[in-house]
């Protein structure tokens, strides 16, 4: 029933953010940004992202370059799905140093 409220008040809205060239902008700022995490794992996080994601201050303009381009709630997932990701891969390589491998 929202949707179809929702849907009735904006029958010919795109938004922008959702087509193709905004969404390869947030991807390319997403990807510069997990980058700049990645080279800059060995420095103390001092700044706080969504979901409790913390990064150090040399990547604070491409996180804002990030929040910029995605939506509140694209950057919330992909916050969530990097947290993820480096949970099992730190899990997996416990879990392969304990075995000997």
């Amino acid at each position: 029933m929202a949707l179809e409220a929702y849907a009735s008040r904006n029958p010919d809205t795109v938004h922008a953010d959702v087509l193709s060239k905004a969404r390869q902008a947030c991807y390319k700022a997403r990807d510069a940004f997990y980058a700049c995490l990645d080279k800059e794992s060995n420095k103390r996080p001092t700044e706080i992202a969504s979901v409790g994601l913390l990064y150090p201050s040399e990547c604070k303009n491409s996180r804002a370059e990030f929040d910029k381009h995605c939506r509140a709630s694209w950057v919330k997932h992909f916050d969530r799905q990097y947290c993820r990701n480096r949970r099992v891969q730190r899990l997996l390589d416990d879990k392969d140093s304990r075995r000997g491998v």
